[in-house]
């Protein structure tokens, strides 16, 4: 069977030991007498042994069992004040694995040059990154399987935070030869009657065709691609338009053909750009400083 006892109730028991009674105990350690008469009870129920005989006139003195536990458990304490103290170095220093995740359709603009500065900064931090969807991301974070998250406010769950970096504007792809191409911003309105390549990915969807949700006329989705790379070459080479809020760097699509981007007026707000995090992992300090490190990369 199991034996279950908690650190508290070896605390008591050690204190009780070397001060030979619940009383001085409880002034040591400013805890109530019955508090630690509690905890000793179930420790000894626990164990199902007498840990110490309570004299009258003398105190309490260690059985064998007692005297046998009062050694192991003080090696316990130790080595749990031990861990702590290393826990604590390590949560206080930008070191160690620090593993990122970050949305598909952006994390080969972004995700490169902020693992090499971040480095290069401090390179006792050994910085790992995989590119996921929305709803892998949230289940990474989840699981573990990653520490932070480069990724939009879309849908976020209640159990994970979201740390804002900056806002994305929505714009419009084209080609230069795209009748729209010329103009300085356009509406959905403007868009209604053209072919649109749409960016098939879980959520990312929702949220690009989401700008036609007042519309009257909806979207003619002419191309679905789960590829960024990919949407943006259907685009240059006259397969229709496509709505993006992270414009690369360039105006080049992978197979050398330009592009040109316009800004979409819309009642949608733009989204908001930042790190994603488990509840509680900024504490670590790696984490904190990478959000930090984001911030003062991707922001003006």
């Amino acid at each position: 069977m199991q034996t279950r006892f908690t650190l508290r109730q070896l605390e008591y028991f050690i204190s009780v030991a070397k001060t030979g009674s619940i009383a001085a105990a409880s002034r040591v350690l400013n805890i109530s007498s019955p508090s630690i008469s509690t905890a000793l009870t179930q420790l000894e129920d626990e164990l199902g042994t007498a840990l110490f005989v309570r004299q009258r006139a003398h105190g309490l003195s260690l059985t064998e069992p007692g005297r046998t536990l009062a050694v192991q458990a003080e090696t316990i304490l130790s080595e749990v004040t031990e861990l702590t103290r290393l826990a604590g170095n390590v949560s206080d220093a930008v070191q160690g694995p620090l593993r990122l995740g970050c949305l598909v359709t952006f994390a080969q603009i972004v995700v490169p040059d902020l693992r090499r500065s971040f480095e290069a900064f401090y390179p006792a931090v050994t910085l790992s990154q995989s590119e996921l969807t929305q709803p892998e991301i949230f289940t990474a974070l989840r699981r573990a399987d990653i520490d932070l998250s480069l990724t939009y406010a879309i849908d976020v769950p209640n159990d994970l935070e979201f740390h804002p970096i900056k806002t994305l504007p929505p714009f419009v792809m084209l080609a230069p030869d795209h009748p729209l191409s010329q103009y300085e911003n356009l509406t959905i309105a403007d868009l209604t009657n053209h072919a649109m390549v749409l960016l098939d990915l879980p959520l990312s969807s929702d949220y690009f065709l989401s700008f036609f949700n007042a519309a009257v006329e909806k979207p003619l989705v002419a191309e679905r691609t789960k590829d960024m790379a990919v949407a943006r070459s259907l685009v240059a080479n006259g397969f229709g338009y496509s709505i993006v809020n992270f414009r690369p760097v360039g105006t080049i699509a992978p197979d050398g053909k330009p592009l040109v981007f316009i800004p979409l007026k819309s009642n949608v707000p733009p989204i908001p750009i930042g790190v994603l995090s488990a509840k509680g992992a900024m504490k670590r300090r790696a984490c904190a400083t990478f959000l930090q490190h984001c911030i003062k990369k991707m922001t003006p």
